[in-house]
């Protein structure tokens, strides 16, 4: 067995819980004794073992032979997926219907025809109420073969009626389809340059969505086929920065979850992803207290629908509910509270909980060293935007190492340490360079920075000052305000100016804008 494959079925035993390591010994032992299931004690020494070691397995289990390891493994592997299917039947709607139409073909392979279509027209009707419509598709499929050789005789027109059936589900599919592949494809290009940087790549990405679009009503799409328009033009409202539209079909997608509640636990993932969205809109566009009542909605779900069945579904909650808590701390200032998320975080990124991707990982890092910045610990800060700079050729989210490289020049301005931060601005600048991110707001900082070892100490409130005003200049341009999405620059100068603190000003900022009651 190759070792990503051992690597694999190490992954998938490590993930399981306590109640499905029990189920999966119950389910080998149904019809033969323990001591004679090699797999069995196989699974047994891998799930007490943290690293794979042949030569131990080998020496523990003498049953075990060398050259009978590779397919033991590969054996087991299918009887864990085996054991988990039957163990999640009951949760999984889908699981479900395809296990009737697995009854359905048993029954058409034994010449049962009457009883295959029974067992089909069931699966189809649940289908159809899940909006599962590519099953449903694969159901009408089949009906069309067994009616093929066996006349019912019960409906007149059946061939007319089925045929129909099969078009209308396949004109239906085809615009889900096409809308999320439209949706894959902007998120796709979204992880690897982030938002438009200048005109070329606006009339890129707009030219891309337009010639993509696929030419349809909204009222007549289903379920998915709405769900799919919104993403598709989320991704894309959120690519060029018009979040106050980004904000409209973000609250279409869960208005969707809002007129079906019944699809929020069975389309858990796409309802939470909608969430994240709408968070995200309101996020951008500064709306703290309709922010606050989706973040609620976020959390709420945790008690309703609970999480424990699915670990992807329990993956998903927390890595939105750790965004989202982050960044309500962005928007009232409270960086110092906001650091009291990170033990939980960080431990459940250490422990690989819940299979965050490094593209994830990356981003929770500048957001932690974002708080550890506003909270005025420099030093904790430029320790996790190490963990981003350090990264070999990483191949996504250039925007985020980007801008961790110029809070990590401005971190190490604040300790004093400034002939790192001259060596360290040329690198910089050859990075940004090479990345294509060497824009206004970029190179005001640079020159700002350069500068200061020479500007004597009686005039560097008003250098801030004057850089302050420089970016302000910049803030509503719609292709130089990224670096404000990513940094608040000028809350940072402002507190330099003022003699106060980063926190101190973000929060005086956030009462006057959202009327909240000072802490304390």
């Amino acid at each position: 067995m190759p070792k990503q494959k051992t690597d694999d079925l190490l992954a998938l035993i490590k993930s399981l819980t306590r109640a499905e390591k029990r189920h999966f010994r119950l389910f080998v032992r149904r019809n033969q004794a323990s001591d004679d299931i090699l797999f069995l004690k196989l699974f047994d020494f891998m799930d007490k073992h943290k690293a794979y070691d042949e030569s131990q397995i080998l020496k523990k289990i003498p049953a075990i032979k060398k050259r009978q390891l590779s397919n033991l493994k590969a054996h087991l592997y299918k009887q864990l997926l085996v054991s988990l299917r039957l163990l999640n039947a009951n949760h999984n709607e889908d699981i479900q219907l395809r296990e009737m139409v697995d009854y359905a073909r048993v029954l058409y392979d034994k010449g049962l025809y009457r009883q295959a279509l029974d067992m089909l027209a069931k699966a189809k009707e649940r289908a159809y109420e899940c909006r599962l419509m590519t099953l449903a598709m694969e159901i009408v499929e089949f009906e069309k073969l067994i009616e093929g050789q066996y006349i019912t005789r019960s409906i007149e027109g059946r061939a007319e009626a089925l045929t129909a059936e099969a078009l209308q589900l396949s004109e239906r599919l085809n615009h889900t389809n096409q809308f999320s592949n439209l949706s894959l494809q902007l998120y796709g290009l979204y992880l690897k340059v982030g938002y438009v940087r200048n005109e070329k790549d606006y009339f890129y990405v707009r030219e891309f969505f337009q010639s993509n679009l696929p030419k349809a009503d909204y009222q007549e799409l289903d379920f998915f086929g709405k769900l799919y328009f919104c993403q598709s033009h989320v991704w894309y409202y959120h690519m060029t920065q018009e979040f106050a539209l980004c904000y409209r079909y973000a609250q279409k997608w869960v208005d969707l979850f809002t007129e079906h509640p019944e699809y929020r636990s069975i389309y858990a993932p796409l309802y939470l992803k909608g969430l994240h969205n709408l968070l995200n809109s309101l996020f951008n566009t500064l709306q703290y207290n309709r922010f606050g009542e989706a973040l609620k909605e976020l959390r709420a779900f945790k008690g309703k629908y609970g999480l424990s069945q699915s670990k992807n579904i329990e993956g998903l909650y927390y890595l939105y509910h750790y965004i989202h808590s982050i960044k309500q701390h962005f928007l009232t200032g409270t960086f110092s509270k906001g650091l009291e998320l990170v033990p939980d975080l960080m431990k459940a990124i250490e422990e690989d909980r819940y299979n965050w991707d490094e593209r994830r990982e990356m981003v929770f890092y500048y957001r932690i060293a974002c708080l550890y910045f506003g909270s005025g610990d420099n030093d904790k800060a430029i320790d996790y935007l190490n963990l981003i700079i350090n990264q070999k050729n990483p191949d996504y989210r250039a925007d985020i190492q980007c801008f961790a490289r110029i809070l990590n020049l401005i971190a190490h301005y604040e300790l004093g340490n400034a002939q790192l931060v001259e060596y360290q601005v040329k690198s910089v600048y050859r990075f940004l360079s090479k990345m294509e991110e060497l824009h206004a707001v970029q190179k005001e900082i640079f020159r700002f920075i350069r500068r200061v070892p020479r500007i004597m100490e009686e005039d560097l409130k008003e250098e801030f000052s004057n850089l302050r005003d420089r970016l302000l200049k910049h803030e509503s341009d719609p292709y130089e305000r990224r670096p404000f999405l990513y940094l608040d620059i000028i809350s940072w100068l402002e507190a330099k100016v003022s003699d106060c603190t980063v926190e101190a000003v973000a929060q005086e900022k956030a009462q006057a804008r959202y009327a909240i009651e000072p802490e304390g």
